[in-house]
């Protein structure tokens, strides 16, 4: 395996291949079979284009044909940061043909994230797209190539044919070559690395292997009834896990279905892709439920033959018992994890289930435990810290080992900072977290990693960060600060933040003054009181 990353142990890799989890796919052969055997098949729907899984499959050969030329060989990694367009698609069969993993950001991440991924992985390139709901990404790009001397390539998406760029800038349409006569990959090896929501500082890095994640898609799709013909819909950043492979995107593409990427979750933009489509499955997050529910009568919009994956936030019950009766949609609800972990509820489910439970996990040899403070099972019933491993769950992030040594059992179970419990007919029931951490409408604002940038705002002497109840979002980030003098407000904060190169859905939504932060017997924060005062 890549330095850098931690194999599962030998015994417990065999026991998941002799189990049939582990089948030796690798991620890159995704759409060959089916461009040999139906071409014409549409694989994706994209900004009002259809292509074939002829057009994927070959554009995706000369693209790695292409990077090989570049110099881009095996075991390099490349961060990719596209948004829902097919390049996306393009871009990560080509670099798992290539063996080179692409490191997943989101088109919300800046500066202070993209640069650290380029170091942290010693990237030898960065995928971007040149402008981008009003923002800049050459710019972004120049500022990391100067702070990350070892980038050597920025491929840039949608400028094909504009001015000439920059040395070491080229459009990523330009990048075209026979293709590279390579050895396939090892099914063990990395295929790709997704981003942690993180409880402290940047994100960690989960590196996933063909192996893991070929099993993925594929038990997921089966899981959700989803097979050849169907059409799944990306709706949310399809370099999300929950939107690339649950089934997601790479699923669809397996079971020998069409994916459609729209650019959001926006009533106005996906009720129509759905109809137009015939859309079977899609995911969202809880926030987007009430306006889906609000806006499908004006839209008239026939949702009844669609199965809606929830996860990443709060699912409020009485949204929950909606769905049905009023869009005639079929609801799961998901507990998922970049980081492997997968539970929900199956579409034949009581329709209890999905209103109050995340249902059970993805398959008979995921392991968890429900540990106390001390790391002791807790009785049935009770609630507690939940603990993971399993063929899916990875066993360490990567360049991480301090971290792994807290973040994990000797024994290798994942300690997952969420608080849960097993109702008594067996399912997932989610209270909470442990970690510090805000979930913005499913994005995770690390608390001490906004905490340090405020810090360092010549007017703030002290610094915590909390989760607000938000009845759209779920949670909101709420800054209470001890300053000198003047008072920043919450706009100046805000600019000051983006000004460090932070992603906006990181700055602060509200901002609260305190002379003192109350702090514990050992001196730690006291956010439980923070809280208190707060709420």
């Amino acid at each position: 395996m890549l330095e850098g990353c931690v194999p599962w142990p030998d015994e417990a890799a065999a026991r998941y291949r002799a189990a049939g989890y582990w089948r030796g796919e690798v991620l890159g052969d995704l759409t060959a079979d089916i461009a040999k055997s139906d071409p014409a098949r549409v694989a994706i729907v994209a900004a009002g284009r259809r292509h074939t899984y002829a057009e994927l499959d070959e554009r995706a050969s000369r693209l790695a044909g292409g990077l090989h030329a570049l110099g881009v060989r095996p075991g390099d990694r490349v961060v990719v940061q596209l948004p829902n367009r097919w390049e996306f698609v393009v871009v990560c069969l080509a670099l798992f043909r290539l063996g080179a993993p692409p490191v997943l950001a989101l088109p919300a991440h800046r500066r202070a994230e993209i640069a650290y991924l380029c170091a942290h992985t010693d990237a030898v390139a960065y995928i971007c797209q040149d402008t981008h709901q009003g923002f800049d990404f050459l710019g972004l790009a120049e500022d990391v190539r100067g702070e990350v001397p070892g980038l050597r390539h920025v491929l840039v998406a949608g400028s094909e044919g504009a001015q000439p760029m920059k040395p070491g800038f080229l459009p990523l349409g330009d990048i075209d070559a026979e293709p590279a006569r390579l050895p396939a990959p090892d099914p063990g090896d990395v295929a790709f690395f997704l981003l942690s929501g993180g409880t402290t500082g940047l994100p960690k890095l989960i590196p996933r292997t063909h192996d893991d994640y070929a099993f993925q898609i594929r038990a997921t799709a089966e899981a959700m009834g989803f097979g050849e013909g169907d059409v799944y819909l990306a709706a949310l950043p399809v370099a999300h896990n929950a939107a690339l492979g649950c089934p997601g995107v790479l699923g669809a593409l397996r079971a020998g279905g069409t994916a459609v990427l729209a650019a959001s979750p926006s009533p106005d933009e996906v009720f129509p892709l759905i109809a137009a489509e015939g859309v079977r499955l899609t995911t969202l997050m809880p926030a987007f439920l009430p306006l889906w529910l609000d806006l499908a009568p004006l839209f008239e919009a026939d949702l009844s033959g669609l199965t809606i994956e929830v996860g990443g936030a709060k699912l409020r019950p009485e949204v929950a018992e909606r769905i049905r009766p009023e869009l005639g949609a079929t609801l799961t609800h998901w507990f998922g994890m970049a980081e492997g972990l997968l539970c929900f509820t199956r579409g034949d489910d009581p329709p209890h289930l999905p209103v109050h439970t995340q249902g059970r996990p993805l398959c008979e040899d995921d392991e968890l435990r429900v540990v106390d403070e001390q790391g002791r099972d807790v009785a049935p019933g009770e609630a507690g810290e939940l603990l993971a491993r399993g063929p899916c769950v990875l066993r360490g992030y990567y360049r991480a080992p301090e971290y792994n040594a807290r973040a994990f059992t000797p024994d290798g179970f994942l300690r997952t900072g969420d608080v849960v419990r097993f109702a008594e007919t067996g399912e997932l029931v989610v209270e909470g977290r442990i970690k510090d951490v805000v979930n913005r409408g499913g994005e995770k604002v690390p608390a001490e990693e906004l905490e340090e940038h405020l810090l360092a705002h010549p007017a703030v002497r002290d610094a915590a960060v909390i989760a607000v109840p938000d009845p759209r979002l779920g949670e909101k980030t709420c800054a209470v600060l001890v300053t000198a003098g003047t008072r920043p407000d919450l706009a100046e904060l805000r600019a000051f933040v983006a000004g460090r190169g932070v992603a906006e859905y990181k700055q602060p939504d509200q901002v609260r003054y305190v002379d003192v932060l109350p702090r514990t017997g050992v001196g730690k924060v006291d956010k439980v009181a923070l809280r208190s005062a707060t709420g």
